[in-house]
């Protein structure tokens, strides 16, 4: 588990046969998870200060491998102890998003982002959303892409100063989201108070 606060930004540098090379100032041990750019992976290997993850072809299939060259966000997997202070992500990519809208305003950044009209239905307004690791707030949720405000300082510390039009970034949906649509989806008979009473509370 992670919670969609960045802690430091890595460099990227090898990446072939699966196995992405990052130098970094943290220090993990062989088998622990840390997500890059919001996917959570197994590190494999290290010789400080690099690690090495390895990146399966499942995960190949369905990340913007191309944001894997340069700089990439860091967050190791969060401990019982650990406060929740941005929202609970798995680590597990949904699908790519593509920018398709930067709109400064005089304190903060208004960004829209297309996705898969599948996944539309696991954002919900004002609900959390994670975007390449990092937590944040839907806005507005349209048919095909919600919008999302950063403020100044997760600009400074994270990545998305230079993000532009038309980049593609990997998208995480709210997990509680997903849980409670495949309850009701998979759940045929007509539900009664005891029943949503049971589903909320089992959260």
């Amino acid at each position: 588990m992670f919670t969609g606060l960045i802690r430091e930004f890595g460099e990227v540098v090898d990446f072939k046969n699966n196995v992405l090379i990052i130098k970094a100032n943290h220090k993990p041990k062989v088998g622990d998870s840390i997500a890059i750019n919001g996917a959570c992976l197994t590190v494999v290997e290290i010789d400080y200060p690099t690690f090495s993850v390895e990146i399966g072809s499942e995960s190949k299939n369905i990340l913007a491998l191309e944001n894997y060259k340069t700089k990439v966000h860091i967050e190791p997997a969060m401990k019982l102890s650990d406060r929740v202070e941005g929202h609970i992500i798995q680590g597990h990519i949904d699908c790519i998003g593509v920018i398709k809208n930067i709109k400064k305003t005089q304190n903060s950044t208004d960004i829209t982002i297309a996705i898969d009209k599948e996944f539309i239905k696991f954002v919900v307004p004002k609900g959390s959303i994670a975007i390449d690791g990092v937590s944040l707030t839907v806005n507005d949720v349209f048919e095909e892409s919600f919008r999302i405000t950063i403020i100044p300082h997760t600009i400074k510390n994270t990545l998305f100063e230079d993000y532009s039009l038309n980049k593609r970034v990997n998208i995480e949906t709210d997990m509680f989201a997903r849980y409670v649509y495949h309850i009701f989806k998979h759940d045929k008979k007509e539900l009664s108070w005891s029943d949503i009473d049971r589903i909320s509370f089992s959260y």
